[in-house]
């Protein structure tokens, strides 16, 4: 198996404007995500068979979104943040 390097390498200030743009996207659609799904499920009291389907779908996909693309932001470094796995502390 290959040892493939995930990391993508960018300018600072891209750096900064991924993380920020990322970040923020994340947690808004997550934050909505559970609002969602708070209201389907009615503060989770409501019987299975009275949960909104639609609501529920639409908050654990943005949960689920917001969560992807948390993930694929982490990929990304600044020259002086790449680390390789040959260097030692």
């Amino acid at each position: 198996m290959e040892n493939v390097d995930r990391e993508v390498i960018v300018p600072n200030q891209l750096y900064k404007s991924i993380v920020v743009i990322s970040t923020t996207f994340s947690i808004l659609t997550i934050v909505i995500g559970f609002i969602l799904l708070d209201m389907a499920t009615q503060r989770a009291t409501t019987p299975l068979s009275q949960i909104d389907p639609l609501f529920a779908s639409i908050g654990l996909s943005l949960i689920g979104l917001g969560t992807i693309v948390y993930a694929f932001a982490t990929r990304f470094k600044t020259q002086g943040m790449a680390m390789t796995k040959s260097d030692e502390n």
